[in-house]
């Protein structure tokens, strides 16, 4: 393993929303290359990545309820959408020559293996990408509370948040022009300002297990190494001093 590697073992959190790249919905397989060429670099460098995919582009649970679905189901349906994205993302991956392990948190052992912590640390150390689906297998939990259980359950040194913008700003940056990114935020600072980085409950259980989370622009070439790396790049959420406690 490079010496200048600043994470040993990643959680990396992507959006389905992201793979539709330019299309209203489904997936752009140019994004997938992407992003898989973006791993790339770093798994070669030796790092040990687990990763989890949402389910946006293709079903939303949240707007269920308008097409008269209940919630539950809604949820259900939305996992097996999460499902979807990771075996387009494991093809992918797989076709530039990286092993990966398709792990699930509801059994479907034709496609994907039941997820076993165990199992999955185990092959996060043989150097296989384990792409975690089907969020946490329950209703009323989102893909970002998923990312949360399964990065402190394998006990990853940290969250990566892959974006479309620079990182954690205090307003929107598409909608602000004068918005400010913040090069580091506590976790009080993101929940009491309603910052949107992820759901209160996955801000909570990272909160409750010091697990840094890191925001970035994961559509910039390169910024998934450089954060890797050590560089500054994106806004580090952790048990860092609130703002006002600073100026104080």
């Amino acid at each position: 393993m490079a010496r200048n590697i600043k994470y040993k073992r990643i959680l990396l959190k992507l959006s389905g929303e992201s793979l539709m790249g330019d299309k209203e919905f489904g997936i752009d397989q140019k994004i997938l290359d992407y992003f898989a060429g973006e791993i790339k670099l770093i798994h070669e460098l030796g790092v040990q990545i687990g990763i989890v995919i949402g389910g946006g582009n293709i079903y939303r649970g949240l707007s269920a309820s308008e097409q008269g679905i209940d919630r539950v189901t809604g949820d259900q349906m939305g996992m097996l959408a999460t499902i979807i994205n990771s075996l387009a993302l494991q093809n992918t991956l797989e076709n530039k020559g990286m092993f990966t392990r398709l792990m699930s948190a509801i059994k479907m052992e034709e496609i994907a293996e039941l997820y076993i912590r165990r199992r999955a640390i185990r092959h996060l150390e043989k150097g296989r990408i384990v792409i975690f689906g089907a969020g946490t297998g329950h209703p009323y939990f989102s893909t970002d509370t998923a990312a949360s259980l399964r990065a402190v359950e394998i006990e990853a040194d940290a969250i990566f948040k892959g974006t479309r913008v620079d990182g954690v700003f205090d307003s929107d940056p598409e909608k602000n022009p004068n918005a400010n990114l913040f090069d580091e935020i506590s976790y009080m600072d993101v929940l009491q300002k309603n910052l949107r980085v992820m759901d209160l409950t996955a801000i909570s259980l990272c909160q409750e297990n010091n697990l840094p989370i890191i925001v970035f622009n994961m559509d910039v070439p390169g910024n998934l190494y450089k954060v890797i790396t050590g560089a500054s790049v994106g806004t580090a959420v952790g048990n860092f001093k609130p703002k006002e406690e600073i100026k104080n």
